[in-house]
């Protein structure tokens, strides 16, 4: 074996480690973020959106205020699902006429006709968890836990696992190749 196939072969050793010191530690993580980013990717194809409904009316001088739509959306939080009325955002949809109520510390979506500010539909926000696995944010909303500390970690160490999981693989496929390359060529 020639000096230049030794040190390709002992690179290889080397990033064979490194693949599997990396890879069995975070197995379950990467399953998990690859099993869910599929998930994500295939929401609406899988039923994971709850289908928007259509409002009575399109024309935004016809609707009531977004506070009306978010004192409905507190009140019935509050009183019929008995949950936290904490709102994390209002995604109003024009062309449908309706204002979709996302709450901050549970997955449901009120659907409110923007026209007459009536509930149209109740329905649970599975996409919306998992992406919260998917990210890591579950843990963060779980424990009550401010500026994602969970999430900040998870994210950065996963992300830089599969950067070196590719580096590694890329290199575990080509050095190979370059090997054998360099012992036709001398043969």
């Amino acid at each position: 074996m020639s000096q230049k196939t030794a040190r390709i072969a002992a690179t290889t050793r080397l990033y064979r480690k490194l693949h599997r010191w990396i890879a069995i530690p975070l197995f379950l993580f990467l399953t998990l973020i690859g099993t869910t980013g599929v998930l994500l990717g295939w929401k609406k194809q899988a039923g994971l959106l709850p289908p928007t409904q259509k409002g009575s009316n399109v024309e935004a001088t016809a609707w009531v205020s977004l506070d009306s739509m978010s004192q409905v959306a507190v009140a019935y939080a509050t009183h019929t699902l008995k949950k936290s009325p904490l709102i994390d955002r209002i995604d109003v949809r024009p062309q449908k006429g309706v204002a979709k109520i996302v709450f901050a510390d549970h997955f449901t979506e009120l659907q409110i006709d923007c026209s007459t500010g009536r509930i149209l539909a109740v329905n649970a926000r599975n996409s919306d968890w998992i992406e919260k696995i998917h990210d890591g944010s579950l843990l963060d909303l779980e424990l009550k836990w401010d500026g994602d500390p969970f999430k900040l970690s998870y994210t950065t160490i996963a992300g830089l696992a599969m950067i070196l999981l590719a580096i590694s693989g890329f290199w575990l496929w080509y050095n190979p190749i370059r090997m054998k390359k360099i012992k036709h060529t001398k043969g």
